[in-house]
């Protein structure tokens, strides 16, 4: 059993080898690296991303990064490949082959194929002298000095830095692209990230009741009016729909150990006069941060300078929005 401080020193090296691998990858971004990115810019197809054992998982990572940026990829096992798998590939896709060594016995198999198709292939490589960089019309170099494995076997080294390439493959394109924040929304409509990119206040407030109540109002309409609702608030209003104020549990609290008496008060002897509001086309996530900058716990939302409903704290809780 290792001790606590070689087990720590462990943890430290491994991430220190990786990391100068990233390092050296960084390094050796080159002219092809445009190439690459120009290439899948200017593709009318998809990328296929292909690769067997480790690299085969980290090309599946990265067909995902691709695909939630705008880049449309489809994931191709290098062994399925040669088994009737190469019929996805269409004449105008570009192909990127991941191999740590480039001369696996499958890698040799396939990438003559995939040569006799005419398509572009890109070869993200750790031996610039393997036959997968010999045959590649272009070379992502991934070579690094050795694996985090104490014996130099187990792909960690060398699938980090295909990860990180993989990344900034990524990255690039997206910028390329300038895509923003709507283009990610609309791919990742599912989820606490989406919903902080699509989700509006407005979505959340029509899911409440509308608790109002007139200045005039007595308190007992107030108690029961916030009690009815459940939302910890009401909002007082013209006749015009227009917020004069708000009452909230805490202002019934407060009215509470001020007053012997309660008969003679009325909803705007008693209720705030500046209620924090957002407009109801506002994303969820903003009202969020006015509750949160607050400390409250609910926020009126205003449909211009009319009042349009509620939003509490636990709405955007029950959204995952935290």
């Amino acid at each position: 059993m290792k001790s606590k401080k070689s087990i720590i020193q462990s943890a430290i090296s491994t991430l220190e080898l990786e990391a100068a691998a990233i390092m050296n990858v960084a390094r050796n971004i080159n002219d092809d690296f445009e190439k690459v990115i120009t290439s899948i810019l200017h593709c009318k197809g998809r990328v296929i991303v292909t690769g067997i054992g480790k690299s085969a998982i980290i090309a599946q990572k990265i067909v995902a990064t691709f695909n939630s940026t705008g880049t449309p990829a489809i994931f191709m096992h290098a062994a399925d490949a040669i088994h009737g798998d190469l019929g996805m590939i269409q004449i105008d896709d570009v192909i990127i082959c991941l191999s740590k060594s480039g001369n696996t016995p499958e890698i040799k198999v396939l990438v003559p194929l995939l040569k006799t198709s005419g398509n572009l292939l890109i070869g993200m490589v750790g031996e610039l002298s393997s036959f997968l960089a010999e045959q590649a019309d272009l070379i992502l170099n991934t070579a690094f000095e050795k694996e985090a494995c104490p014996h130099n076997l187990a792909p960690t080294t060398s699938t980090t830095a295909q990860l990180a390439l993989g990344d900034a493959l990524a990255i690039c394109l997206l910028e390329c692209r300038e895509f923003n924040e709507a283009d990610f929304a609309k791919y990742h409509p599912g989820g606490s990230l989406g919903k902080k990119l699509y989700l509006k206040a407005r979505d959340l407030a029509l899911s409440n009741e509308k608790p109002s109540i007139s200045p005039a109002a007595p308190v007992k309409d107030v108690l029961i009016e916030i009690s009815k609702n459940r939302l910890g608030a009401v909002a007082v209003v013209d006749n015009s729909n227009h917020i004069l104020g708000v009452i909230t549990d805490g202002d019934i609290r407060r009215m509470l150990e001020n007053n012997n008496t309660i008969e003679h008060l009325k909803a705007e002897d008693i209720m705030g006069r500046t209620p924090k509001s957002i407009q109801h086309d506002a994303l969820a996530v903003d009202a969020l941060e006015i509750i949160k900058q607050n400390n409250i716990t609910q926020l009126l939302v205003l449909e211009q300078n009319t009042y349009f409903g509620i939003i509490h704290l636990h709405d955007l809780l029950n959204e995952g929005i935290v």
